[in-house]
């Protein structure tokens, strides 16, 4: 392992977790040390094979993308192009990949050398594109009523009827680095141009960057104002939205969004009526939480009953037979998985039994996992695309 290396990487962060504590806190300041350390110790492992092969300037360079950007957080606010060019995308790429790379690293510092120390670095870069592009599908959701034992994935279905009820669902947004204002807008009006009988967005609008520019959210969210005075648009809320819930009631609320926010609407579309139930977000007692909330606005006969629930943990919570359908997102399809190459397999579903993305059912109720419309947390999205489309809805029976 490279001395400079040594040196030169913690005496930098060290400097950069000194100035996050002095501007923006304590708290900001231990995520970024941990965040800092854990980068770190990757780059100094690697820090002599870069040198050894020529690349330590770049390296360099992209380390200080990294300083700059966690500079930048402390100031926050959404950046122009440019800046996420030569900035922000670098340094999260240069981030994740790391992180990727410490058992390389590892190697490294014990051997002196890492065969295919690259192969992270290579696996982010697909992650980059990933993070920048959204992928649009179209799905068919059969409600069968068919009880399942236990919380299990399950498959689409085959039966149909002749007007299913159209819905396109919006979740995860986060407008920030990956997510800018004109991206979500295009999303936005695509939505807008599959004429759906609703629109339902799952929370996690925001970012750090974007809670520090007012006005984003409504400018991003604009073209869906028509729907909205139409009736046709709802939402709850996320866990990043609890963190500046007056912007986000405000900026939805601008463009004709209706939050519920532990409150219910019966909204008449083409298909029949639709009760819709949005859950705040709860990190903690949620059973008692969803109980009180199925309670409080019990099921309309003959309505189909579907529940907007950000965190799609919280649906083995829900009393039993409460939702035809839950709309969740949250996971943003697992983050980082491999269902680039057709397996089903992602990070979060692999070491937890939350639902990760797709269809699942226990007992009578059905649940469906967007695997998000953007990303936030580990920095780039990885063998786990994005998701934009129309869902069908099906209701047989």
């Amino acid at each position: 392992m490279s001395t400079v290396g040594l040196v030169f990487v913690p005496a930098a962060s060290a400097v950069v977790v000194g100035l996050a504590a002095r501007v923006r806190g304590r708290g900001y300041a231990m995520f970024i040390g941990v965040l800092l350390t854990l980068h770190g110790l990757a780059v100094a492992g690697l820090w002599s094979t870069w040198e050894t092969l020529g690349w330590l300037p770049v390296a360099v360079f992209l380390q200080l993308t990294v300083y700059v950007h966690v500079l930048s957080l402390m100031f926050p606010s959404l950046r122009s192009l440019p800046w996420r060019t030569l900035v922000s995308w670098p340094s999260q790429w240069f981030v994740a990949s790391s992180f990727m790379a410490l058992p390389w690293a590892l190697a490294a510092a014990i051997s002196g050398s890492a065969a295919l120390w690259w192969l992270p670095y290579a696996i982010g870069a697909v992650g980059l594109v990933q993070s920048l592009r959204t992928r649009r599908s179209e799905v068919d959701l059969v409600l069968d009523g068919t009880p399942v034992p236990g919380l299990m994935r399950r498959a689409h279905g085959e039966a149909r009827v002749a007007r299913p009820l159209r819905v396109v669902q919006i979740s995860d947004p986060h407008l920030g680095p990956f997510m800018s204002v004109e991206r979500l807008q295009g999303i936005a009006r695509r939505a807008v141009e599959d004429d759906p009988d609703l629109v339902l967005l799952t929370g996690d609008y925001l970012t750090m960057e974007s809670k520090g520019s007012p006005g984003c959210l409504a400018e991003a969210l604009a073209p869906l104002r028509g729907l909205g005075r139409q009736g046709r648009v709802y939402a709850c809320m996320g866990n990043h939205d609890l963190e500046a819930p007056g912007m986000v009631a405000r900026e939805l609320a601008a463009c004709g969004v209706r939050l519920l926010v532990d409150e219910a609407a019966l909204v008449d579309t083409p298909t029949g009526l639709v009760q819709i139930v949005g859950a705040n977000f709860r990190w903690r007692d949620r059973a008692e939480h969803l109980k009180g909330l199925s309670e409080a606005h019990p099921r309309v006969d003959g309505a189909l009953r579907v529940w907007l629930l950000h965190d799609p943990g919280a649906f083995a919570h829900m009393p039993e037979g409460d939702a035809d359908l839950v709309l969740s997102g949250h996971t943003h399809g697992g983050h980082v998985g491999l269902l680039s190459l057709g397996s089903s397999w992602t990070f979060i579903g692999g070491l937890s039994r939350v639902p990760d993305h797709g269809f699942w059912s226990r007992g009578t109720d059905r649940l469906y996992v967007h695997r998000a419309t953007g990303h936030y947390g580990f920095p780039l999205r990885v063998g786990v695309p994005s998701e934009e489309g129309l869902m069908r809805i099906h209701r047989v029976g």
